[in-house]
């Protein structure tokens, strides 16, 4: 999320009773979560396993729960409880809207269904159409000549939370869902809102039914994904590339330019392009063959080893 006009990391300490070390006067232009942070960000974390990944960051400014050194250029705001401070920093430059009675910015000869549900700040380009029953929450953002089908959901929170021990607490998000222009999704699919940054569908994919996106990810163009595929958050999948109904992708992996992800396969690991995979986990498909060939074999084989 941008933050306009930016804050000092002195002026964000302020806030919320931070304590802050390094550069004071180090301007934050946004607040961001891990997997997207890029230079003028804040990033918190609150465990010793991320220090050193959200201290070596693109981040400029790290909220974090220890004294530690600053790195050069830097600020620190030091917190004892980051998570927590981070919501409420969410909230205090993202406050809650409600839903608006006014109709989204909508593009030339694009066709919105009067059940259609928009949330405030929704964009629709040109020769869209958007079909019975969709949900558009907050901060859409729509291209040109995009197809949605009946039922689907698109910006929904992300599943995102911090255990305690007395449950879960949610992360709030301030990001949003980019749908780039030639893309269809089919009816009841949802596609999560980033936490902080969008979720991105690229030009010219299209989704089948019941497809599941989670937050941060960022689909390239022209894809191809079936029914029953579930993707989770901070995913990245490049151009061109084919998933199979009911494939499952677990959380921050790529999948590259060109592969093929064959029906029911569970990827456990980032995949090279241009290749197919097939199986859970997932392996390339001529070697899975192979493998399921032997296996069928192994009655026959365990019998002649006990003659």
């Amino acid at each position: 999320m941008r933050l306009e006009p930016a804050q000092t990391a002195t002026q964000i300490a302020e806030l919320i009773g931070a304590h802050v070390k390094g550069d004071a006067n180090r301007l934050v232009t946004g607040l961001n979560e891990i997997n997207r942070v890029e230079a003028g960000d804040l990033v918190y974390v609150d465990h010793e396993k991320y220090y050193t990944k959200a201290l070596n960051s693109a981040a400029t400014t790290i909220l974090i729960n220890k004294d530690v050194e600053v790195p050069k250029g830097k600020a620190i705001l030091i917190s004892e409880d980051p998570c927590l401070d981070y919501n409420k920093l969410v909230r205090y430059f993202n406050p809650l809207v409600g839903w608006p009675e006014t109709t989204a910015e909508v593009g030339t000869g694009s066709e919105v269904h009067p059940t259609v549900v928009v949330g405030a700040n929704v964009k629709i380009g040109a020769g869209c159409r958007i079909m019975p029953g969709v949900v558009l929450y907050e901060n859409t953002t729509i291209g040109d000549r995009v197809i949605i089908h009946a039922n689907t959901v698109i910006g929904a929170d992300p599943f995102y939370f911090k255990k305690r021990p007395t449950g879960y607490d949610k992360m709030i998000p301030c990001g949003s869902v980019v749908i780039e222009d030639d893309v269809e999704i089919g009816a009841l699919c949802t596609i999560d809102r980033g936490v902080s940054a969008d979720t991105r569908i690229g030009q010219g994919t299209k989704m089948d039914n019941h497809v599941q996106v989670g937050h941060d990810t960022r689909i390239g163009t022209n894809c191809l994904i079936c029914g029953h595929v579930a993707i989770a958050g901070a995913v990245v999948i490049e151009d061109g590339v084919t998933l199979w109904g009911q494939v499952g992708i677990p959380s921050k992996v790529t999948i590259g330019k060109n592969a093929v992800i064959l029906g029911q396969s569970g990827i456990m690991s980032s995949v090279e392009g241009g290749k197919s995979y097939l199986g859970s986990p997932a392996k390339e498909t001529k070697q899975m063959l192979r493998e399921i060939a032997l296996t069928g074999r192994l009655p026959e084989l365990f019998k002649k080893l006990n003659g």
